[in-house]
């Protein structure tokens, strides 16, 4: 039996599927990742930051509008549709076998392919506030606004509701996430190399049957698999639920 085959059979036995996404799930949606060769990181910056710099929570309160002209610029991708692999997991959830979605990635796809349970850990350009009378702000209001987006409550500077550098995670989401991970019989992680902490630490909570890693690189975790496939998550996934 091939990888996809295996795949497949180990869905079929599966009740309680835990999915942990990373960037590589996004990019088959033409988004960018970060350390890729082809991602934000090796981009020609004409800002005189990196973007590293530019995306950390004291850049932001520093350089506020460089910040959002950056912001809108590469990180809103509003035009991306979901891919193959954010449907195949949406249909896993449907089928009553995926029990929850948790990704690093804050583009939303998840949600818009159908999925409703998703843990994002670092947020989503989807939702804002003021930092000032914390009120919500939705992404149309950032995006129609000019420069820095201001409240139209009180005037205070809104933020993005993402996880900046600089910033911990929320301990809800980090809580409820190891408590799906605890309880999976079967954890697929795709999308991911697994080393960016304390993201990728999530994966040792894990005491179920089968771990199954779907990555296009190997990952510091492939011996510790029951299944590794070096192939495109879209296709994998896709492929693999197609008699299902």
């Amino acid at each position: 039996m091939n990888k996809i085959g295996e795949l497949r059979e180990i869905i079929k036995e599966s009740n309680n599927i835990v999915f942990f996404g990373g960037a590589g799930v996004s990019t088959e949606s033409n988004i960018p990742d970060f350390r890729s060769a082809q991602g934000l990181y090796n981009a020609k910056s004409d800002y005189g930051y990196s973007p590293e710099d530019m995306l950390s929570i004291n850049f932001f309160l520093k350089h506020t509008s460089v910040f959002y002209d950056y912001y809108r610029k590469n990180i809103l991708h509003t035009e991306a549709e979901p891919n193959d692999a954010h449907l195949a997991l949406a249909k896993l959830e449907s089928m009553g076998k995926l029990k929850a979605v948790i990704t690093q990635n804050i583009d939303g796809l998840h949600q818009k392919a159908g999925s409703k349970e998703v843990l994002e850990l670092h947020g989503t350009v989807y939702k804002h506030f003021c930092m000032n009378c914390q009120a919500p702000h939705s992404l149309i209001d950032v995006v129609s606004s000019g420069g820095v987006p201001k409240c139209n409550i009180c005037g205070g500077i809104i933020r993005p509701d993402v996880v900046l550098y600089g910033e911990a995670l929320d301990n809800d989401v980090i809580s409820r996430s190891i408590d799906y991970i605890e309880r999976a019989d079967t954890l697929i992680i795709g999308g991911t190399s697994l080393v960016v902490y304390p993201a990728a630490g999530l994966i040792t909570y894990f005491r179920g049957k089968n771990l199954i890693l779907i990555n296009k690189e190997s990952t510091p975790y492939d011996r510790k698999a029951n299944l590794v496939i070096n192939d495109s998550i879209g296709k994998v996934l896709k492929k693999a639920l197609e008699a299902l």
